[in-house]
């Protein structure tokens, strides 16, 4: 099924007068809406606890939002269907169709109870239709690559990523965030926090960007340099077309190992919740950003903040590039420790070198252990022959 999907809809040109961008907007509407409806009717297992009151008190917007969404569906999977004869087009309209009838009627948005687990589907919904009207026009009118599609190779399997990571949140924060609340609960009080809070929000977030992107520095660092540690990351650099949906090519293994060592330094310095998720929020846009197909160059900024060039020669498969730029954030730590390349031009190829890791997202899941679970056959096989 997956290599279908990628025969068929990567690396797939949207000519215009063919209904294809008519087809895609249908379809992708389509889904969307069929999901937002999953979300009206179920919302105690699909919705986030945190959003669902935000969904109370604009209950109608969301939910007029979603007829809108199926309405512009219907229209342009009408348009490629009967007019310009595209049968994804009819797709499209389908999807409307059921999005329709799961969402007719005024849904009243109840009093929800507290269940512990939940899907966070809208939380994918929202953050992919927001990044989605944010840099596909921004790649259209400043892609450092113009010849790249939107639906370029690959995109398929970072689609997955990019839902994977959204909706398994309550996952990552279960393995990640709750073991370290309880390590730091039975530990005696830390002189530090109280300093650390008494200070201006603003600062706080000034001091999370700069202690835990030298964290994250050689925890990167160490991703490329150690072989076990290298496997994993070399998902994240399989790609070979950098755009906003590249950033979320990342094995679950390096998700969770990076959410747990960067996530220590905010609990044990006790930083203010406000500036934490002041600072998720900007790294999380910044990090998609780096990601993006775009052309600015920042001059003089780029040696403050890491840029899409300073970024994109890190995803480099140019041989003086290789083992560069790992810093996330703040490059100064690349200047200091000496891991720093920026020459006058752009980068342009990016891929792992030496390295043939598959396409599909099951199998780049099970790639990183392939070499060690053979290690381990024929170990065993010649513990039996002996």
């Amino acid at each position: 099924m997956t290599d279908q999907l990628r025969a068929k809809f990567e690396n797939l040109e949207l000519n215009a007068g063919l209904g294809k961008i008519s087809a895609f907007i249908s379809v992708s509407l389509g889904m969307l809406s069929i999901f937002g409806a999953l979300c009206f009717l179920f919302p105690t297992v699909l919705t986030m606890p945190e959003l669902r009151p935000f969904y109370t008190q604009y209950y109608d917007v969301f939910y007029f939002s979603l007829m809108l969404a199926i309405i512009i569906s219907v229209g342009f999977g009408v348009f490629s269907s009967i007019v310009r004869q595209n049968r994804y087009g009819f797709y499209g309209l389908c999807f409307a169709l059921v999005a329709a009838v799961l969402g007719c009627g005024l849904i009243e948005a109840p009093t929800l109870p507290s269940l512990p687990f939940y899907a966070g589907i809208d939380y994918f919904i929202l953050t992919l239709v927001i990044l989605a009207l944010v840099f596909i026009p921004l790649e259209g009118f400043f892609a450092k690559n113009p010849e790249q599609k939107i639906l370029r190779v690959g995109w398929v399997t970072d689609m997955k990523y990019f839902m994977f990571s959204h909706i398994g949140i309550q996952l990552f924060t279960f393995l990640t965030v709750m073991p370290i609340q309880y390590w730091i609960t039975h530990l005696p009080n830390n002189p530090i926090v109280p300093y650390v809070q008494a200070q201006p929000i603003w600062l706080q977030f000034i001091e999370l960007l700069i202690v835990v992107d030298f964290v994250v520095y050689w925890l990167h660092r160490a991703m490329h340099e150690i072989d076990f540690l290298w496997r994993f990351h070399a998902i994240h650099h399989s790609t070979e077309y950098m755009d906003w949906l590249a950033s979320s090519r990342l094995h679950v293994v390096e998700v969770l190992m990076t959410r747990f060592i960067a996530t220590l330094p905010i609990f044990l310095l006790g930083f203010h919740t406000s500036a934490v998720f002041a600072y998720l929020i900007f790294i999380s846009f910044h990090a998609i950003f780096i990601h993006s197909n775009v052309r600015f160059r920042f001059p003089y900024l780029r040696w403050i903040i890491a840029t899409p060039e300073f970024h994109h020669w890190h995803h480099s498969s140019e041989k003086p590039a290789i083992d560069k730029n790992y810093a996330a954030f703040i490059p100064v730590y690349d200047v200091i420790f000496k891991s720093v390349y920026m020459p006058n031009h752009l980068a342009s190829v990016y891929g792992t070198v030496g390295y043939k890791i598959p396409n599909s997202f099951v199998k780049q899941f099970t790639w990183p252990f392939k070499k060690y679970v053979k290690r381990l056959r024929n170990h065993f096989n010649s513990s039996s022959k002996s």
